[in-house]
Order: structure tokens, then C-alpha cells, then sequence
């Protein structure tokens, strides 16, 4: 039998269709290579690319953009938005209009071309978090920012137009709907429980343990209770924090680490599919929240949004969390 089920945060139902599916193995579709191109992201290549704001593991005597690096962040060469200009807040008739600035980078991962995030060590990864950690703590100094979204495309069908591991980050000057949503699902709760929300789902899933995936000493990561698309998977931090930016590395390493072994299992489960992730975090403009908690979505490629979709507002998702879930936790990694 069907179900709707609705998110307890923002309020947004979903249908778990499970009579249009079969086993959660079922959903195993590769993502196909992208064509073989001059890689701008490889060592060797760092004039292919504009000039570095930001790199990591480079000797101290080696020159800035060249070969050398373990993390190298780059401004997009074809970026959403642009940083130089005024904001230009002004009216057409009854519609609101500004300039198109912001900034947008590219957060290159490894300097080898053949791995991905999955692939690396926990201290790489580590040092991938801390790269964001290090841009959102440079641009939130720019006071025409009050949002950054860091995310990741991978494979052709989830968005990506290079092959080379990388992710990304715009740096806004409104917050996105989307996380004003969550926010302000967010205040209702604590409005009227004084408790986080996200602190409650985190006991809730430890406590209940059919949607966990995955479990360290500082995160979780479990399927949602109403998710969006099969397989969706959370990571949040059991210890309150509303702002990435705050945490100390050691504890990103513990993020790294629930992060690669999610990515890693939906490889080995799933045949390697295309996804998304995205890190919510408190806007920059914001005092720390006690009622909004940081987290990463990761989003798996595999269905498609359609009519029914774009006119509801409604998703449809053929799996139930409970079986990606449980689906997840067996694959070895």
C-alpha cells in the first residue's frame, strides 16, 4: 500500500509508491563516463584554470598555481554569478530585480584524475571539509553575501560537466528558499518544544535504528524519514551546531569519515550512480541558532522529476527508507 509521508521539518509530503519498484538493487544504473577532454583540474594544467584563492598540501617552496597541491580552489571559469558590482536592489513595476552578484568556486579534491571523493582517505576528505570551512570563513567576509551553498555533482545526469572529483560553492546575497524553509520549520519546533529538531530526529534514529546507515562518535547518517528520492541519505552532527564553519577539524574528521562511508556504500550497492549533495548550514548574516542544525543531503541521481512533481509539489519515491536503509548497512565496503 502507498503512503504519504511528511517531512516533520518543512512540512513537504511525499508519496512512498512502493507497488512501482521492485528490490532497492534494482535502482543499480551506472552513471555513464563523460567524454575524455584536456582535464583543467589535473597538475599541469593550473593555467587552464583562473588563479587560486585558496590551495592546500603544497610544499612551502613550490610556486602558487602550479603542480603540487592536494587541494586547489579555483574561481569557475563560467561562473552563476559574478563578484565584482553592487547589489542594485531596485523595483520593475511589482517585481524585485538586483545585479547578479555573488561568487562562485570550484573545490578541485584531489589532484588525480581517476579518483573520486569515495576514493580517498578520511584525511583527505577531512581536508576537502576543511577547504569549504576555509572559503565560507574568507567570503562571509564580504558583507553582500548572506548565503553560501557548497554542493557536488556527480556524473553527467546528477550535473556534472567534468569528470575530475570536484564540488562547488555560490555565495549568495539572499538565502535560498529552499533553507528558509528549514529554518523556519526549524523556529516553530523550538518555539514550541524549546528542543532542535534535527537533535530530536538524530535520538529519534538512533534510538529507532531502521533508517541508520551509518554511525561514528559525532555523526549519523540515515535515510529520512519522508525522502525525496531513493536512497537519500543524511549526515548530521549528534552535538548541536548550527554553523559548519564552527567546527573544529577534528570533528570534520569524524564527518569525513560517516561522509565516505555513505558515498562508499551507495557505490558498491548501486553500481556507482550519479548524486548530489548539498550542505545546509546557518546563514552568514545570522547569529548561532538553537533551533537550526547543519547537515549534508546526499541525493542520489535515479528517478526523475515530472509533471505531477513540478505541479504538486508532491516527489515520488518507489523506495521506502526503511529498505534503502537496511539495503545500505549490509553492502561491504
Amino acid at each position: 500500500m502507498p503512503e504519504l509521508r511528511r517531512d516533520p521539518i518543512v512540512g513537504r509530503w511525499v508519496i512512498i509508491a512502493t507497488e512501482r519498484a521492485g528490490r532497492p538493487s534494482d535502482f543499480t544504473h551506472p552513471s555513464p563516463r563523460l567524454p575524455e577532454v584536456l582535464c583543467p583540474f589535473c597538475p599541469g594544467q593550473e593555467d587552464k584554470t583562473p588563479r587560486e584563492v585558496y590551495v592546500q598540501g603544497r610544499p612551502p617552496a613550490s610556486a602558487p598555481n602550479g603542480p603540487g597541491w592536494k587541494v586547489r580552489v579555483v574561481p569557475n571559469r563560467f561562473p552563476a554569478l559574478k563578484i565584482e558590482g553592487a547589489l542594485d536592489r531596485k523595483a520593475e513595476g511589482i517585481y524585485d530585480l538586483m545585479n547578479g552578484v555573488g561568487a562562485h568556486e570550484v573545490v578541485v579534491e584531489t589532484p588525480e584524475h581517476l579518483k573520486q571523493l569515495k576514493d580517498l582517505t578520511d584525511q583527505e576528505v577531512t581536508e576537502v571539509l576543511f577547504a569549504f570551512k576555509a572559503r565560507i570563513l574568507d567570503l562571509r567576509n564580504d558583507h553582500r553575501f548572506h548565503y553560501i551553498l557548497l554542493f557536488k555533482n556527480q556524473g553527467h545526469l546528477a550535473g556534472a560537466s567534468l569528470e575530475h572529483a570536484h564540488s562547488q560553492l555560490i555565495a549568495l546575497p539572499v538565502t535560498p528558499r529552499q533553507v528558509q524553509d528549514e529554518i523556519d520549520g526549524a523556529r516553530r519546533h523550538f518555539e514550541h518544544r524549546e528542543r532542535c529538531i534535527f537533535c530530536d530526529i538524530v535520538a529519534q534514529e538512533r534510538k529507532d535504528r531502521a533508517r541508520l546507515v551509518f554511525e561514528n562518535e559525532d555523526f549519523v547518517a540515515f535515510a529520512p524519514w519522508a525522502p525525496r528520492s531513493p536512497f537519500e541519505t543524511w549526515i548530521v552532527p549528534k552535538r548541536h551546531e548550527s554553523n559548519f564553519e564552527a567546527e573544529p577539524k577534528e570533528r570534520l574528521g569524524q564527518c569525513a569519515q560517516a561522509l565516505r562511508s555513505t558515498l562508499r556504500r551507495l557505490s558498491a550497492g548501486l553500481s556507482d550512480p550519479p548524486f548530489n549533495f548539498i550542505l545546509h548550514s546557518n546563514p552568514l548574516r545570522d547569529a548561532p541558532s538553537q533551533s537550526y542544525h547543519w547537515h549534508i543531503e546526499v541525493m542520489p541521481a535515479l528517478t526523475h522529476v515530472a509533471g505531477f512533481e513540478w505541479g504538486s509539489g508532491f516527489h515520488i519515491n518507489p523506495v521506502p527508507p526503511e529498505e534503502a536503509a537496511e539495503f545500505l548497512r549490509k553492502v561491504i565496503v
